[in-house]
């Protein structure tokens, strides 16, 4: 695994008060919680569970990659799909 897609680790740097984010490795959980305060709406961990067993791509240890994810949704938009 090269370092850019590996995950995010050790402490915050002074003065911030969370981890910094790996956006080429997310869990579900925090690349849901990114999306719903990037896009305005909410979106949940089960709907990232569920573009991902439709097919959306996700990392070898289940974490999304939010640019790899952000090219599949529009590929699925471009093909007619929701």
């Amino acid at each position: 695994m090269t370092p850019e897609h590996a995950p995010s680790s050790g402490p915050a740097p002074a003065g911030q008060g969370m981890s910094r984010l790996n956006p080429a490795a997310l869990p579900v959980s925090d690349a849901a919680r990114v999306l719903t305060r990037l896009g305005g709406k909410p979106v949940t961990e089960a709907m990232l569970r569920a573009d991902i067993d439709a097919g959306a791509p996700a990392n070898a240890d289940g974490s999304v990659n939010l640019v790899h994810y952000a090219a599949w949704l529009v590929k699925e938009m471009s093909a007619g799909g929701d």
